[in-house]
């Protein structure tokens, strides 16, 4: 099914599409800022993710657990990027294969179609067919979902050769959706060094990703500490936004306290401040859910074997639900890894 302009005007001109990118280094948490951010939003509108890696594999289900991490398996049968499980845990949703996308699903199904002719004749070229194809993915999607609010995580970091067509993709997005319907979020990290935090490499970070064409709206600082007011307003200053658009996401003792800390830090309201959705986050069950992992004190040792254990993300959804269990039951689980290929 290809999605027309004039089909995408008339049936959805109303969704709403909020970008996620990284910058600095990858593996800062993009995925638990998507899934805190749909957390806020999912009472008030339906909120679907959709997640694009640059790797030429059509989906992650071949890559070797030590090479990405988890492989998350959905339940119509789809094998995507771990990141999917912080969607669905945070969000009580059931994702689709669809919404995953890789380049070498994009590459697919754009050579597929010039094999069918279904070009006539043209030059098939990164831009503007490989880009227009991740559009209409996109669009098609918010259709077929009827979804409110889009959020589209953009895998690894600004720079990066693997995803420029997905960021040059939701560049034109503006154009094509309105600028008052989508709105650009930026990860970085802030680190410290002599008890200082330091915005320069967010300072840098920003500066690749308006050289790409975009203008991030919001910029999410990852960092030990709470930004503090100076990390704020010289990021601000030369970042091009306002301090109330700098926000925190300190360490946590748990990432399902991020949401808590994103509402805090006044990230829902800038939210509805840019597309009047109205959504209002009753966090209280939310926060009571939090309390009760932090508060588990007694431990209990589990042994969990497999192939992969020098890499704990390869098993993130078997370390999730034990804690899930353990802040059920008050306890705090103590993992044993024990290496198979070693027995």
């Amino acid at each position: 099914m290809r999605t027309s302009s004039s089909e995408w005007s008339s049936k959805k001109s109303n969704c709403k599409w909020i970008i996620i990118t990284g910058g600095v280094l990858s593996g800062l948490g993009k995925g638990i800022v998507s899934a805190s951010i749909g957390r806020l939003l999912n009472t008030a509108a339906k909120v679907v993710p959709i997640k694009c890696d640059g790797y030429l594999n059509v989906d992650p289900g071949t890559i070797n657990p030590y090479e990405h991490g988890e492989v998350f398996v959905l339940e119509d049968g789809g094998e995507v990027d771990m990141d999917f499980g912080h969607y669905e845990r945070f969000m009580n949703i059931n994702a689709k294969f669809s919404w995953n996308l890789t380049s070498g699903k994009i590459f697919k199904s754009v050579i597929d179609r010039e094999r069918k002719g279904d070009f006539l004749g043209k030059t098939v070229q990164m831009i503007p067919q490989v880009t227009d194809e991740i559009k209409q993915t996109f669009k098609k999607i918010a259709l077929e979902e009827n979804a409110d609010v889009v959020i589209i995580e953009i895998g690894g970091t600004v720079g990066d050769i693997e995803n420029m067509l997905f960021l040059e993709a939701v560049r034109q997005m503006r154009v094509d959706v309105g600028r008052e319907n989508i709105m650009y979020v930026h990860l970085s990290l802030v680190p410290e060094a002599n008890g200082e935090q330091k915005t320069k490499p967010t300072q840098q970070s920003i500066k690749i990703l308006q050289g790409i064409g975009i203008q991030p709206d919001i910029i999410v600082g990852r960092s030990a500490q709470k930004l503090t007011d100076k990390s704020k307003e010289r990021i601000a200053l030369f970042c091009n936004v306002e301090k109330k658009e700098v926000i925190s996401d300190p360490d946590s003792s748990t990432i399902y306290e991020i949401p808590v800390i994103f509402e805090e830090e006044g990230l829902l309201n800038l939210i509805n401040d840019k597309f009047d959705i109205g959504a209002k986050q009753d966090m209280k069950n939310w926060r009571a859910i939090v309390e009760k992992i932090k508060a588990s004190k007694k431990e209990a040792t589990i042994a969990v074997c497999g192939k992969y254990t020098d890499l704990h993300d390869a098993y993130a959804s078997i370390i999730e639900a034990l804690k899930h269990a353990g802040a059920r039951l008050g306890v705090l689980p103590k993992i044993a890894w024990i290496e198979t290929t070693e027995i």
